[in-house]
C-alpha cells in the first residue's frame, strides 16, 4: 500500500486557503469600490442617522 504524501496534502491545503483569502479580499475591494461609486464609503454606511443627532 502506498504511503500518503503529507507534504503534498499540506501544500494543497495552504494553496486552497490562500486562494480563499484572495477571493475574500477581492470581494471586499469590489464592495468598497461599489460604495465609493454610490457616494458613500463603506465606513460611512449606516452613520447617516447618527450624524443627525438625537431629535429631542
Amino acid at each position: 500500500m502506498a504511503k500518503p504524501n503529507f507534504k503534498f496534502q499540506k501544500r494543497q491545503k495552504e494553496l486552497d486557503r490562500k486562494k480563499k483569502q484572495d477571493e475574500k479580499l477581492l470581494r471586499k475591494q469590489d464592495k468598497a469600490t461599489q460604495g465609493a461609486e454610490d457616494g458613500l464609503s463603506p465606513d460611512d454606511e449606516g452613520d447617516e442617522d447618527a450624524a443627525a443627532g438625537p431629535e429631542a
